[in-house]
């Protein structure tokens, strides 16, 4: 397995100490995929809105659709979801 170097919230600062904060406060933990962007959180922090507008926003797919392949597109990968 690849081993990712990753930024503790102890030394957390600036964006990706409020990218932690934020993801704390919505699901009571740092979600992996934060952790591992942790060394560039500019590029985290980018990676994080353009989810949010594919995912969270209007566009031509329902929610459940989005969720679906979502869903699907991580099994296929095999990656938990």
């Amino acid at each position: 397995m690849a081993w990712i170097s990753q930024i503790p919230e102890s030394a957390a600062e600036g964006t990706l100490q409020r990218l932690y904060a934020s993801s704390q406060d919505r699901s009571g933990r740092i979600a992996n995929i934060i952790r591992i962007m942790s060394q560039d959180a500019a590029s985290a922090a980018q990676s994080i809105r353009f989810y949010v507008t594919l995912m969270k926003m209007p566009n031509a797919l329902d929610s459940a659709r989005r969720e679906m392949l979502a869903a699907v597109v991580s099994n296929v990968n095999d990656c938990y979801y």
